[in-house]
């Protein structure tokens, strides 16, 4: 049998996932006759039914399903075989992946343009950083320490973030120094795990009173005046990291340096202790009580 074309496997994608000629024609920029034509020649070529059309609906065959997972493999694999080929020919760009809500990315951002080659870091946003590293969708991961080794991964710690629930400006608890995780978990609309929405989503949603959520401190200069960020006991404080694959050592240790710089500036300045001794115990009491926190908590 003749060598599939990618063409072929990216028109059966197209077909698979919509399950309508119609519409994954116009997905692809072609009209439908010759999409049926091309769907109908792989199968062909196969020897084997892909899908099952009738006048009202396309299914796909168990054939058909086999085929669109390995289809996706394929043409994922090579996606990452073109990125890797065009980073090891020696682009200079490093592409970091992050998640939606981690406060510290513009400013570490405006570290590396900082810079002597300028401002050189792609982002990608994305709840997976682990899998995008795999498949070389990015370089760099910025993200909380992993609950469990991760083979293969190498990783830097840069410092800790501190829990913050976000409540709207006018909250009754806004005033209070602190909240227990009872005490936030007991709130509507709160919701244990960050949603998959960009941090300026989750902020308007706070805002209007529809959304709880526990962040990370370096959201705290992104909220603007509609929200407040107020300190969670109870909930433990994460490990910020970068975390890349041994082949991407080079990228790493660009942002390595930046990274540290910003972190080291979000450090706070302990105040100079007062003469008296009432003064130094409040001091003291101060420096046990919890930090206002950090952005990507919940990694």
């Amino acid at each position: 049998m003749n060598q599939l074309e990618t063409r072929e496997l990216a028109y059966f994608v197209a077909v698979a996932e919509t399950l309508h000629f119609g519409r994954a024609a116009e997905n692809l920029g072609i009209t439908q006759p010759p999409l049926s034509r091309a769907i109908a020649h792989l199968e062909r070529r196969l020897g084997v039914s892909l899908l099952e059309r009738t006048t009202r609906q396309v299914r796909l065959t168990g054939a058909g399903e086999v085929f669109l997972t390995e289809c996706r493999t394929i043409l994922a694999a090579m996606d990452t075989a073109v990125r890797r080929t065009r980073k090891a020919a020696g682009q200079q760009r490093v592409t970091l992946a992050v998640r939606p809500a981690t406060g510290v990315l513009p400013a570490l951002l405006a570290a590396d343009a900082q810079g002597p080659d300028g401002a050189l870091i792609d982002v990608v946003f994305t709840y997976d950083e682990i899998g995008v590293l795999r498949e070389g969708t990015a370089d760099v991961a910025l993200m909380c320490q992993p609950t469990a080794t991760v083979p293969g991964l190498e990783l830097i710690e840069l410092g800790l973030e501190e829990p913050v629930v976000l409540l709207p400006v006018g909250h009754p608890l806004t005033d209070r120094p602190f909240l227990t995780l009872t005490e936030v978990e007991a709130l509507p609309g709160y919701e244990a795990r960050l949603p998959n929405e960009a941090l300026d989503a989750m902020v308007d949603r706070v805002a209007l009173g529809r959304l709880v959520v526990v962040v990370g401190d370096s959201v705290s200069d992104r909220l603007g005046g509609s929200v407040h960020a107020v300190p969670v006991h109870g909930y433990p404080a994460t490990q910020l990291v970068l975390a890349w694959l041994p082949d991407a050592r080079p990228a790493a240790s660009r942002l390595t340096a930046a990274a540290h710089a910003v972190m080291e500036r979000r450090k706070p300045r302990p105040p100079a202790l007062a003469s008296t001794d009432d003064s130094a115990a409040q001091f003291l009491q101060v420096q046990a009580s919890p930090m206002s926190g950090a952005a990507s908590l919940r990694g």
